[in-house]
């Protein structure tokens, strides 16, 4: 016979994580923030979607400080104070984004993008005859 636990006994430990790494992927219809600890274990994370935007909203600046706030509020509750930046794709809500993590209480100590450039592109397409 299998005894059960009850889930009320079980608490999961609060952690406490000071520094950590915030994720900053700006896309032209999105803007979504992760951010985890230095290992790479996701704390807490929020898009402009979650947010509550719909539509052509989710692309706005606002939208993506907004998100950036809401990230960053969840992962101060879990004692972080400190965070590198690495910010990626071409969206509108890249500065945006930081600021409001910067509004919400944490310091930010290095911003680097980390956007991916191509070094020749894809082959374009063939001569148009008419």
């Amino acid at each position: 016979m299998v005894k059960q636990l009850k889930k009320s006994n079980i608490k999961k430990a609060k952690r406490k994580i000071p520094k950590g790494i915030v994720h900053i992927q700006a896309s032209f219809n999105n803007t979504i923030i992760t951010i985890s600890n230095l290992k790479g274990d996701v704390i807490s994370w929020a898009s402009a979607g979650t947010c509550g935007f719909k539509g052509a909203r989710k692309s706005t600046p606002f939208a993506a400080k907004n998100a950036a706030e809401a990230a960053a509020k969840a992962s101060l509750d879990q004692g972080m104070k400190q965070a590198k930046v690495l910010v990626q794709g071409p969206g509108a809500g890249r500065e945006t984004a930081i600021r409001g993590l910067q509004e919400a209480g944490l310091s930010i100590v290095l911003i680097r993008d980390i956007t991916c450039i191509p070094h020749n592109g894809c082959r374009p397409p063939k001569k148009r005859r008419v």
